[in-house]
């Protein structure tokens, strides 16, 4: 983590509380000309062929694989992330996201050529041609550092975009370690680093890019949106969330137990896709309880959950849990700082009342409440109580009735027996509803946020004129009735192409 002062950021390891270095912010008064830099590199960069492209990317990602231990150490160092995670979900995925856009990118962006009735268009041609947008402005957050911005990254460039990108100033060591392999690999300028805070993301804003991608709080998120609106460009806003797990009365407790304790205290609760409530349906509510809290007090702080990222975040999440039990809320493990650095143990709340801040907002830690319920429909209701709506889980023994219910509740992602992992994937697209955003990253759908599309119509035919051009004639609005005519379902065909033929000879008699 980081402390932001007037020019720096001073670097802190939430293991320990410990200053440990320091590094200089860019400027903001600098930004606009790094932007224009990158402007200039991606108009080069996306003249290129794309299979030049392809093979820089290629590269890129080799890069990166070689660097898989040293983005675990300084992802331990930087926030706090037990080697295991980091290699699963920063580095392993890493490779796999690579490997889907570099397999399918020639397909994604093959032009796409209308189908033209030749009677009506003769000798004419129309694409419509996917071209960059130019350059994205990329503000990412500290809990997965490397991915999160690579996930934008990788396709952005192969579509032939430049990026500046502002890494979260909590994650300044891996934001830097990524710059260095860019500036390696790829050509000068065309991923550029911007280091710092608030005042660096809103002058990167200001700076004249093409879009904004933005991961973050809530709050954060209007901001960059309204500060986005006032040049009119466009965003995508991936915020926080509440996620909801629903366990069913025929659900297979132990894997429902062991994937909802992961789901709710990986990465220490900090990601947007966590398991924040558990719903339990009321029939199974007390072995999956009893079972749910015996594993999560044999989860090893440190070892499994690693510290929350300052002292703000763990003062926050704790006050959410003692303004819980403050209301009647019972803690069955956890509940207290450990007292070294920024740990929170893993924690399981119940009789939270369905109004209190540890229920309704995000908590982003490890905590859990969890609730039981007696019917499907209360289920769904309880999911849907939330001003968030980015990931559900269902856990049942009954997979399409598991499918169906989990589609039932407004959100963007839908689990049936697992949860939390599939937003590193290339193909699958990553998005959610209400306060949880808006925009999408991940699939052909987030692609198609990083390029704009360009029709391209060519005409080969060389006659004087079009049969719709000067003068408007009776003869003129005869062909056209009879044109609709033939195209009418049930419409009298001899009727209609009496009509075109002799409009069409009256028309070549006036010309």
């Amino acid at each position: 983590m980081a402390r932001l002062g007037a020019d720096s950021l001073v670097l802190v390891d939430p293991r320990t509380g410990a200053t440990v270095g320091e590094l200089v912010c860019t400027p903001a008064g600098e930004v606009a000309a790094r932007v224009a830099a990158c402007r200039a590199a991606a108009t080069a960069w996306a003249a290129r062929p794309l299979e030049d492209r392809i093979e820089v990317v290629r590269r890129l990602g080799a890069a990166l694989s070689a660097k898989g231990a040293e983005l675990v150490a300084v992802l331990g160092a930087e926030i706090g992330k037990p080697p295991g995670e980091a290699w699963t979900s920063e580095v392993v995925t890493l490779g796999e996201l690579f490997d889907h856009w570099l397999a399918v990118i020639e397909d994604e962006l093959e032009p796409t050529t209308l189908d033209l009735n030749p009677v009506n268009y003769p000798g004419k041609r129309v694409e419509v041609v996917p071209e960059p947008l130019g350059v994205i402005a990329l503000i990412m957050p500290w809990n997965y550092p490397v991915h999160l911005p690579m996930r934008t990254i990788v396709p952005a460039l192969l579509a032939g975009n430049g990026v500046v990108f502002k890494p979260s100033e909590h994650a300044a060591r891996c934001g830097a370690l990524l710059a260095e392999v860019f500036a390696a690999v790829l050509p000068a300028d065309l991923v550029v680093t911007v280091q710092g805070g608030p005042a660096q993301g809103a002058a990167l804003v200001d700076a004249g890019v093409d879009k904004v991608v933005f991961t973050g709080s809530v709050a954060g998120g209007r901001a960059v949106a309204a500060r986005a609106a006032g040049h009119l460009i466009p965003c995508a806003l991936e915020l926080g969330s509440k996620d909801a797990a629903l366990v069913l009365h025929d659900a297979k407790l132990p894997r429902a137990v062991e994937g909802v304790l992961w789901g709710a205290f990986h990465n220490a609760g900090q990601d947007c896709a966590s398991v924040e409530r558990a719903l339990v349906d009321r029939k199974v509510y007390a072995p999956f309880l009893e079972a749910l809290v015996a594993r999560a007090k044999e989860l090893r702080v440190g070892d499994d959950v690693g510290p929350l990222i300052d002292e703000r975040a763990l003062a926050k999440v704790h006050a959410q849990v003692q303004d819980a039990v403050a209301r009647g809320a019972r803690v069955l493990c956890g509940g207290e700082p450990t007292g070294n650095g920024y740990f929170y143990p893993a924690t399981v709340v119940v009789d939270v009342p369905l109004d209190c801040a540890l229920w309704r907002e995000e908590t982003f830690g490890p905590v859990l409440p969890v609730a039981a319920f007696d019917s499907e429909d209360e289920a769904v209701a309880m999911a849907d109580d939330s001003p968030y709506g980015l990931c559900v889980s269902v856990w049942t023994r009954d997979v399409a009735r598991g499918e169906a219910l989990a589609r039932r509740v407004r959100c963007g992602v839908s689990y049936v027996n697992n949860c939390c992992f599939s937003g590193p994937m290339g193909g699958a697209s990553w998005g959610g509803r209400k306060q949880s955003g808006y925009g999408v990253t991940g699939s052909s759908w987030g692609l198609g946020g990083l390029v704009q599309p360009r029709t391209v119509v060519v005409d080969r035919f060389f006659g004087q004129k079009e049969v719709w051009w000067y003068p408007y004639t009776p003869a003129l609005a005869t062909m056209a009735s009879g044109l609709v005519e033939l195209a009418r379902p049930g419409g009298a065909r001899l009727s209609g192409l009496a009509r075109v033929v002799g409009g069409l000879v009256g028309r070549w008699k006036t010309s």
